[in-house]
């Protein structure tokens, strides 16, 4: 399938913003960071995930563990799955009794986050779980929203959110897209 740019919907300021407003709204509705973990879905979420720990951290003075979450065994299209660390924290963490953020970078049909909820709940019975986005695409097929979004941007079927970032893709941009056809 080929893509055309069609419009760029956040560049690097925007994106930090959006980190720095979710960082706000995380600790505003959870009255701090008590018993709270950051969970980055593969791929994009691990480093949005690295970014809003260090937010968090800046505005509370303390660190906040950040996990990496592969759900590709909860899919039907893969085989593996893992929950790793970030950092210096525990190759796994129980989750009982946790606010667990999960981040990722768009939100889309909901599959991916129904993915991470399953890997989540092997994991014990967090208190909590939040879902922290940088874009919000819609087209749900399942019952899922986000409690934390970057930014909302309604698309039609032909069009695709591409999030770069500089960890994976050497710059961090935001860009709308359309699917080409030949």
């Amino acid at each position: 399938m080929m893509w055309n740019n069609k419009t760029l919907l956040m560049d690097e300021k925007a994106i930090g913003r959006a980190i720095r407003r979710i960082a706000h709204e995380i600790i505003e509705h959870n009255k701090g960071l008590d018993n709270t973990v950051l969970v980055g879905i593969h791929t994009r979420g691990i480093p949005l995930a690295k970014r809003l720990a260090a937010e968090l951290a800046a505005i509370e003075g303390s660190p906040v563990p950040v996990y990496e979450l592969d759900i590709s065994a909860y899919r039907d299209d893969h085989k593996k799955s893992s929950i790793n660390t970030v950092g210096s924290s525990p190759n796994r963490f129980d989750a009982d009794g946790k606010t667990v953020v999960l981040v990722d970078d768009v939100l889309f049909t909901g599959r991916t986050v129904r993915s991470a909820l399953n890997a989540i709940m092997e994991l014990g019975r967090p208190q909590y779980i939040e879902l922290a986005v940088l874009v919000d695409r819609g087209h749900r097929e399942l019952p899922i929203r986000a409690d934390y979004v970057g930014k909302n941007v309604p698309t039609s079927r032909r069009e695709d959110i591409s999030v770069q970032l500089g960890e994976i893709d050497g710059q961090n941009q935001v860009v709308l897209r359309e699917e080409v056809r030949g």
